[in-house]
């Protein structure tokens, strides 16, 4: 693990972290009832994607004075406003994240992390992985303007093809990736506010919503908008779900002054393969069975339930394939990305606690795997939307370092 900063800046980054689990007290839990013991552990620094990756996986951070611009617009680029009018917008009278303790659970599943996967070298974090029938494994990165953001390597861990600007666009803040049982690529652009569905081969074949308007999707009226599209699913028969809402960051803009975006974000669109509707449901709402924002999102392969994780909320809400309202799991994690293994159970991954867990379906951690928040081996700074592979081997990268783990027996 290396770093590119003064002891200094170090010390005051460790004395900040550290101060916030004193005022805490360190709360901790031993092992029960099948459950990992747990303990309250400080925040790393936030490198937000300003970090270089080696061959070996070791990260380097790079320095705020030597960071620069992220990213330069290019000619005709139209930036999705960010949320406002909302009481949940950002962190009013909260504290940051970078000074909040974090729940650790002791990993106990004999897990393994190797990096072999070389992604080009540069700048920014891998938010989503997917991996297609054949064994390639889909890398969505967030890098800067004219530089590759989508790419796939084979089964042998090989780079073979980089899916150019020119197709996609510019992803503005690429997000979730998924695809589908023809090994179509699914990827979200939440800044964006699109979806789009690439061949195997790399080749656009459908846009959902329009670049740069975020909006409502009113079907009889023709308007097919989406607001921060986080994460795609499948469920049977060609179900694709479409979760949006990034809570703390675009969260509800109800009764907005703009006409075309008077509902509020926190929804579910399902549509078929080809981008037609079929239904959509709501969370801003107060009660059981709402939700401010999908995160998570996931379709159980048992019964075709739909799992959305309400990342701010600390809770998984769970739905049928048709979303009608089936019951609330509260959790102790931050609920970034949802996942069911090869066996049918559910995982969640805890951003930036650093660790993707095993639970029941009734919620309960039984197994932890990831060792917290972090760059060193085995660490994330935020884990999030992550595959299995054929032997329930896990395979994720960081949405704030540009690497991919390999999480294997």
């Amino acid at each position: 693990m290396k770093f590119f900063a003064g002891a200094g800046l170090l010390m005051l980054v460790a004395t900040a972290a550290y101060g916030q689990a004193d005022r805490l007290a360190i709360q901790s839990e031993p092992a029960k009832g099948g459950t990992p013991a747990w303990k309250l552990a400080p925040s790393f620094p936030d490198s937000t994607g300003f970090t270089m990756v080696e061959a070996d996986g070791t990260v380097n951070v790079i320095p705020r004075e030597q960071r620069g611009a992220r990213r330069t617009l290019p000619d005709g680029y139209v930036a999705t406003p960010s949320c406002k009018g909302s009481p949940i917008c950002g962190r009013e009278g909260g504290y940051a994240r970078n000074q909040l303790a974090r729940v650790l659970y002791d990993t106990n599943m004999g897990y393994k992390y190797s990096y072999p996967y070389f992604l080009p070298k540069g700048i920014g974090g891998v938010p989503s992985v997917a991996l297609d029938s054949k064994g390639n494994l889909w890398v969505f990165k967030r890098s800067p303007v004219g530089v590759t953001q989508l790419m796939k390597f084979d089964a042998n861990k090989k780079l073979v093809l980089e899916v150019p600007e020119s197709v996609i666009s510019y992803q503005e803040k690429a997000h979730g990736m998924a695809v589908d049982a023809d090994d179509n690529v699914w990827v979200a652009d939440a800044g964006q506010a699109t979806v789009k569905k690439l061949s195997p081969d790399g080749k656009l074949l459908l846009t959902i919503g329009e670049r740069g308007k975020r909006g409502d999707w009113h079907e009889d009226k023709g308007q097919r908008l989406l607001w921060q599209p986080v994460m795609i699913a499948f469920g049977p028969k060609g179900a694709v779900y479409i979760g949006m809402g990034h809570a703390n960051e675009s969260p509800n803009d109800v009764n907005s002054p703009d006409p075309l975006n008077q509902y509020g974000v926190a929804r579910v669109l399902q549509v078929t393969s080809d981008g037609k509707f079929v239904r959509q449901w709501f969370g801003n709402e107060v009660g059981q069975g709402k939700f401010n924002d999908v995160h998570g999102l996931a379709v159980d392969p048992a019964n075709g339930d739909v799992w959305v994780g309400d990342r701010e909320q600390y809770r998984i809400v769970v739905y049928t394939a048709d979303g009608k309202f089936k019951k609330t799991l509260q959790v102790k994690n931050l609920v970034c990305a949802l996942n069911f293994d090869r066996q049918g159970n559910p995982w969640m991954a805890s951003g930036q606690d650093g660790q993707f867990l095993k639970l029941t379906h009734d919620g309960q951690v039984v197994g932890a795997v990831g060792n917290g928040m972090g760059i060193g081996t085995g660490q994330f700074i935020e884990a999030s939307y992550w595959v299995f592979d054929p032997k329930n081997n896990l395979i994720a990268g960081d949405t704030s370092v540009g690497r991919v783990t390999v999480m294997s027996k």
